[in-house]
């Protein structure tokens, strides 16, 4: 069976690079029919035979490269818009690219007009690509039968977030830990595809674990905070004893060089691209109420810092008039008609630009909280001053794989992912997939109403975890 899988897998994943071997034949043949004479006017040839293959293997690689960082290969894991969004995205980023390189070859400006007709037929192209993959894809791999094994916790939202991927996942029955070790052995092998290990028992989740493991049964599993910083442990070895080392702080001196370095270049690069966008924007903000342009409010950086963060004002001057720190809610009425556009395609977040020049913040990081709403946090979890380990960002890892109303417990956990593996590469991919995001409505969607933060009245359930 797992032969077979992996099989089904590898042809879905050859149809997908067969597409983008049909999006790279396109670019070539612009090139080839408009862009290759211009070179003649310049100090290039034109290109014959094997400049073409060399042509052809660098637009490849770049289109894989884009494709893959946002997630266009993953026909089955993202839902078919989201793989069509991301593959649109990966074109756009791709000729871009590829159209200042015909500009540097011609050694002038020429027209992108081919270009741009040329991405909107490979864009017609991957709609149609999509959906023949993500039929092929259902019909090999019909939604996977799982039985879901949980604690004394609500698993209602959870399983509403399995209901939206019924393309993939089919919850068949949800028994709980209570039933007891044999039962639930008993249960596991009446013939499921996995098995959801939701908030158990440790000890109970170890020993289902093993016999999973040892009949074969696929496991997905809600890790807990020990486990994701197991996970970002180094191996090492005494003679011939394994040892898993935890580090106190994960990015060593050259890391956290480049890191800076990367901020400072991309800081002073964006805020020369940007500032007339920020000019039209303080005008703007300037001219509906007369209010001030910039709001700044007192935020925590690396180990519980405090600074004072540079926003464009997108609410009232009396926003916070009764002195309650809150998040912005669901159809807030203290944002202004300007603070709606500027908050949707993020520009209000521009003059943080500053704050990473000066080293309060850097590009990639936990997003900077209130200190009287990490307080209000830590009355339910004290563990949420982890993420206060390294430098506060602009954009983070929560703010990429979950949204603005995600649970602070959930964000906890997606920030200790990335404090836990972080490398200069996973900065570089999160900034680009950041760019994804800013089309995404969904993830500057408020909290609700009656939230004054993002803790739900069902947080207190977060402690039972700590039973385990």
């Amino acid at each position: 069976m797992g032969r077979l899988e992996a099989l089904k897998r590898t042809i879905i994943l050859q149809m997908s690079m067969i597409g983008l071997v049909f999006q790279t034949i396109m670019y070539v043949y612009v090139w080839q029919t408009v862009y290759n004479d211009i070179m003649q006017s310049g100090m290039w040839r034109s290109f014959h035979r094997k400049g073409f293959w060399l042509l052809a293997a660098v637009y490849y690689v770049l289109l894989l490269f884009f494709t893959a960082t946002y997630g266009g290969l993953k026909i089955g894991y993202l839902k078919p818009m989201d793989v069509f969004f991301s593959q649109v995205l990966s074109l756009i980023c791709t000729n871009v690219v590829s159209y200042f390189q015909i500009v540097l070859l011609s050694l002038g400006f020429v027209t992108p007009y081919p270009l741009f007709l040329m991405m909107m037929a490979q864009i017609g192209a991957s709609a149609l690509w999509t959906f023949i993959c993500h039929r092929l894809y259902v019909q090999f791999f019909p939604p996977k039968k799982l039985l879901f094994i949980s604690g004394e916790r609500p698993i209602e939202d959870i399983l509403k977030k399995f209901e939206t991927r019924r393309d993939k996942y089919n919850i068949v029955k949800c028994v709980y830990e209570s039933d007891g070790q044999q039962a639930l052995e008993k249960e596991l092998v009446k013939g499921y595809d996995g098995v959801v290990l939701w908030d158990i028992n440790t000890a109970l989740r170890n020993k289902l674990m093993k016999y999973c493991y040892s009949k074969g049964i696929r496991i997905y599993m809600m890790p807990k905070i020990p486990d994701i910083m197991i996970k970002g442990s180094d191996q090492l070895h005494l003679f011939d004893t394994p040892i898993l080392l935890t580090r106190e702080y994960s990015m060593t001196i050259e890391q956290r060089f480049v890191k800076r370095l990367i901020d400072i270049v991309c800081a002073v690069i964006l805020l020369v691209v940007a500032s007339p966008f920020m000019l039209i924007t303080a005008i703007a903000i300037k001219l509906y109420d007369g209010g001030p342009v910039l709001y700044k409010q007192v935020r925590c950086t690396r180990d519980m810092r405090e600074f004072k963060i540079l926003k464009f004002r997108s609410m009232r001057t009396d926003a916070e008039k009764d002195g309650v720190a809150r998040l912005a809610s669901k159809n807030d009425s203290r944002i202004t008609p300007i603070g709606k556009f500027i908050r949707k395609v993020r520009i209000d977040e521009l003059p943080q630009l500053f704050n990473i020049l000066k080293g309060e913040m850097s590009f990639i990081g936990p997003r900077p909280e209130r200190p009287e709403i990490i307080r209000q946090y830590q009355e339910e979890m004290p563990e949420f001053t982890f993420r206060t380990k390294v430098k506060a960002g602009l954009a983070g890892y929560a703010q990429v794989y979950g949204k603005y109303n995600t649970t602070p417990y959930d964000k906890l956990k997606l920030d200790l992912f990335y404090i836990e593996n972080y490398s200069v590469w996973l900065d570089i991919k999160l900034m680009l997939l950041t760019l994804k995001i800013l089309f995404q409505p969904d993830s500057t969607e408020g909290v609700e109403e009656n939230q004054t933060t993002a803790i739900k009245n069902i947080v207190k359930e977060i402690r039972e975890e700590e039973k385990g």
